[in-house]
């Protein structure tokens, strides 16, 4: 999660069979599962990513210059603001198909969230425990719900274009290149590491994008009790350390959490920027039958431990 206003946000429960407020319309919407993932209450909750009862995860991720929403709410429709559509999405889907058939009945508005003053333009990453994996996109033309063959993505532009751009990095590789021959002169690369040369090494999400799906597709399979730590060791090579992206107004985005979500045990993993323990909550019955969301925060002090 990147992003320079403080979000501060925490593991938070929703239960199951919840009503939630909504900016978009005056009824607000219902959920039917619960679910785990980072929030804040802001008079309503609001997630940003989390996993469900039934396995299916997701997050929100920013789409500035490209989402296109509905200007008014529709008879008929579940009416809801792009901020809350994480809630909606696992409150109510059990897998990605589901999610599929239930996208005809929403109608996602330009609502602002009140805590920005404006409307937060979002597309979701969404996986269930099958291994599929989805992107859904809401542009001038309508919804786009998308297979997402390699498993990452990053903000804005839309994912068709992410797709397309991999074309530029075919020769992306572990190893190292061949030794070349030019005119009788060979010339072999200076070690290992150099199949990745050329790969960007910036902030933008295009360029994260690229990063992440490289070391998606080569680090090495681990046993399930070590994955959290390995998904750790990728997201370092995207991590934004505060002060080197500084937006035109002045203000810094940097990495604030990452989150993990496993959708087998459904636990919810969080790793605070300034605190590099990685604290976990996992669904339970008696967690699903609370009446009202549970909190859990966070310590933002690093602890070392002594040898």
């Amino acid at each position: 999660m990147d992003f320079a206003f403080e979000l501060d946000g925490r593991p938070v429960v929703i239960p199951r069979k919840q009503h939630f407020a909504s900016d978009a319309t005056e009824s607000g919407y219902d959920t039917v599962y619960g679910f785990v993932g980072a929030g804040r209450n802001l008079g309503s909750y609001i997630l940003v990513d989390g996993v469900n009862e039934k396995g299916l995860s997701a997050a929100a991720l920013y789409f500035s210059g490209e989402a296109t929403y509905a200007k008014r709410p529709k008879l008929n429709q579940i009416n809801i603001a792009p901020h809350e559509v994480l809630n909606w999405l696992l409150g109510n889907a059990s897998d990605c198909e589901d999610v599929g058939r239930q996208l005809s009945h929403l109608n996602i508005v330009d609502a602002p969230i009140k805590l920005l003053g404006k409307t937060t333009p979002l597309h979701w990453i969404i996986s269930d425990r099958s291994g599929a994996c989805y992107v859904l996109e809401v542009l001038a033309d309508g919804i786009h719900y998308q297979k997402n063959p390699v498993g990452v993505m990053t903000n804005s532009p839309d994912f068709g274009w992410h797709l397309k751009n991999l074309s530029n990095y075919t020769e992306l590789k572990p190893t190292p290149h061949p030794v070349r021959s030019y005119n009788g002169h060979e010339v072999a690369s200076f070690g290992p590491g150099s199949g990745a040369l050329g790969m960007p090494g910036d902030y933008t999400s295009v360029s994260r994008f690229i990063r992440t799906v490289f070391m998606r597709e080569y680090t090495d399979q681990v046993s399930t009790e070590q994955t959290v730590n390995e998904l750790s060791h990728i997201l370092n090579s995207v991590e934004i350390p505060k002060g080197v992206k500084i937006k035109q107004d002045g203000s810094e985005d940097y990495t604030q959490y990452r989150g993990y979500m496993d959708m087998q045990n459904l636990t919810y993993y969080m790793q605070p920027y300034d605190n590099q323990t990685i604290y976990k909550v996992t669904l339970s019955e008696e967690l699903l039958n609370k009446k009202a969301p549970s909190e859990f925060p966070l310590d933002h002090q690093q602890a070392y431990e002594q040898l």
